[in-house]
């Protein structure tokens, strides 16, 4: 790994500098939270649920291995849904406890927070494999007819459009993903790779939903990935597919005092459309003049 500093640095007090003590005691006192739903995700197929600003969201490994493909959306405003490059920048291509999942533009704040993961020490593996993947994204009926020639019906994009049909959303609010309990990384060559998931049943990934969301996931019909989806050694991996658990907690009040959802990014929105009282060219030339 370089050791070069990230790009996207918050300044102090920024949103970007959370309170981990809140988020912590979020998913320690499991006294102070209650179990409104659950859901089972069907193999090979999708989910579309609902969670309150406020509560919690944990996805879990309820028999075996399995890789989930996660979308969301504000609730009252699809137009504002997770932005994956964004979050990969602002946290990491691979993410875990007290990362925080972005909105797109114009909104640009947080959508959810993670405040527990069972797999926050896998790390990188020996061959530079790491879980929750924000580097790829869903597999789909498009790229698949690319790489094989067929068609298949229950990628994870197709899953997540059927799951979302009801919600009023179709195919083109499908978004780039989470890939929860996905172990992926790049090889000698700058590309994508993926292995076998390491996650095990009763492993979860747990969520602070921070505004009201709508949520979709597709348990991907590539299972654990321990088999090949595309190339030479492809092969059906329907027998290492299993469903997925999701499980929705409302939280006391007390556990949220000082905390309140966030409000869309300050910025107004100018755009430069009206043009700056200065010369930049002038004021560059100037200062490069100067300097000689």
């Amino acid at each position: 790994m370089a050791n070069v500093a990230a790009a996207y640095r918050a300044t102090s007090g920024s949103i970007l500098d959370i309170d981990r003590n809140f988020y912590r005691r979020l998913a320690q006192e499991q006294d102070g939270r209650k179990l409104t739903t659950s859901h089972t995700v069907p193999i090979r197929d999708g989910l579309a649920w609902e969670v309150p600003a406020g509560h919690i969201f944990r996805i879990k490994i309820t028999q075996g291995p399995q890789v989930g493909d996660l979308n969301l959306w504000s609730l009252h405003n699809p137009r504002e849904r997770f932005w994956a490059s964004r979050t990969r920048q602002l946290q990491h291509a691979h993410v875990s406890t007290f990362d925080r999942l972005w909105s797109t533009l114009p909104y640009l704040r947080p959508m959810a927070t993670i405040i527990d993961d069972s797999l926050a020490d896998y790390g990188m593996d020996d061959e530079g494999g790491r879980v929750h993947d924000l580097l790829g994204t869903r597999c789909d009926p498009y790229v698949n007819r690319l790489l094989s020639g067929e068609d298949f019906d229950f990628h994870c994009h197709s899953n997540l459009v059927r799951a979302v049909l009801p919600h009023g959303l179709d195919e083109r609010d499908v978004h780039d993903v989470l890939n929860v309990f996905q172990c992926t990384g790049l090889n000698d060559d700058d590309q994508y790779f993926m292995k076998a998931c390491p996650a095990r049943k009763g492993d979860y990934l747990e969520f602070f939903a921070e505004i009201d969301l709508l949520c979709a996931m597709s348990c991907c019909p590539g299972g654990d990935l321990s088999v090949d989806l595309w190339g030479p050694e492809a092969a059906d991996p329907l027998q290492t597919c299993h469903p997925l658990g999701v499980e929705v907690y409302a939280v006391e009040d007390d556990l949220l005092k000082g905390w309140s959802p966030p409000e869309p990014a300050p910025y107004k929105g100018g755009h430069g459309l009206q043009r700056p009282q200065v010369d930049w060219a002038e004021i560059k030339a100037n200062s490069t003049n100067s300097g000689q």
